[in-house]
């Protein structure tokens, strides 16, 4: 199944409350933007080979509602997006977005 697929098949998101806060501390990104990326378009997904040895890890540039472009990484555990880390996309991240 590939991504585009698993995505389709998720019913929500799972957050660690620890994870949500260092990713707020550190990049200013609340939960509720990374969960808006995945409802907005276009969403480029890709599979984040460098980190998937334990499991796969997926990563999303994408937007929140606000127009906010960012880059979160992410996996699929029992159909629920659970969120890695987010912060505001690189230079390089928003030229791949935009073309």
């Amino acid at each position: 199944m590939g991504w585009e697929e698993r995505l389709a098949d998720c019913l929500g998101f799972q957050w660690d409350a620890g994870n949500a806060d260092k990713i707020w501390d550190r990049h200013g990104v609340t939960p509720a933007e990374c969960e808006e990326l995945f409802f907005n378009r276009p969403l480029v997904v890709g599979v984040d080979e460098e980190h998937s040895s334990a499991e796969d890890r997926l990563y999303a540039l994408g937007q929140s509602d606000s127009g906010r472009l960012m880059f979160v990484v992410f996996t699929i555990r029992r159909r629920l997006i659970r969120v890695i880390s987010a912060r505001d996309m690189s230079r390089k991240e928003r030229r791949v977005y935009r073309s």
